[in-house]
């Protein structure tokens, strides 16, 4: 397998924020695990900005309701290198989805960086606390298939290695390799529909000599989530 098998992406170097402010918290590391590619250049486009300041962990609601199932609901990150478009995926994740949505119409994502970038694998944000151990207060669970892959463009969740598989509180990844080579334990989120170039010059951003703590070389916001229904 190309990538160990860890806690997913929420955490940073030693503790990517707990992917989801959760029910159980145990504290761990949540990141997925793998070998960084150590020849990426310098990214380009990216606005020089403020890393914003930590916002309170916790203390969000859990979504009362389920999305429309037969909706499509697409959630754009504006960020300070453009925007991602990314498509929920109801089918395989409803109640992350819902979850997900939720958390972006509260502004939850709103002024909060992608704390994670490890070049030739992942970019992972998600985290108010921006330390990779913050989260939403609660955790959703949907277990992804047996076959679930995780290529170039899907988003997951991360959780901690101690959490049952498809657990999820707000901690996201976008995968930037071709295959991540990750097991089928991380919630399926969705796929970049729109702005996987913005996704690729991000990744081009994080630190190769910090290995899998992914440590930024600049900050780079996620300056606003809206969610659109079609």
């Amino acid at each position: 397998m190309l990538r160990q098998t860890a806690v997913l992406i929420c955490a940073l170097a030693l503790g990517l924020a707990a992917c989801g402010g959760d029910d159980d918290d145990s504290g761990d590391s949540k990141q997925p695990r793998g070998s960084a590619s150590t020849d990426q250049k310098p990214a380009g486009g990216c606005a020089d900005v403020a890393q914003p300041g930590p916002k309170p962990d916790g203390g969000a609601k859990r979504p009362a309701q389920a999305l429309d199932p037969g909706a499509t609901y697409d959630v754009v990150l504006k960020t300070s290198c453009g925007d991602i478009t990314i498509r929920l995926d109801q089918k395989a994740s409803p109640k992350t989805a819902a979850s997900f949505a939720g958390l972006a119409k509260a502004g939850f994502f709103d002024d909060t960086v992608f704390h994670r970038i490890v070049p030739g694998f992942v970019i992972q944000g998600g985290d108010p606390t921006a330390t990779g151990t913050g989260g939403p207060g609660y955790s959703t669970r949907d277990v992804p298939p047996a076959g679930a892959t995780y290529k170039k463009g899907t988003v997951a969740m991360a959780k901690t290695q101690t959490e049952p598989p498809g657990t999820a509180g707000s901690q996201f990844y976008v995968v930037t390799a071709a295959d991540a080579g990750l097991p089928p334990e991380y919630a399926l989120l969705g796929k970049v529909v729109k702005g996987q170039d913005v996704v690729d010059a991000i990744g081009e951003l994080g630190d190769p000599a910090s290995g899998e703590a992914g440590t930024p070389l600049q900050p780079v916001v996620i300056e606003r989530a809206t969610v659109r229904k079609s």
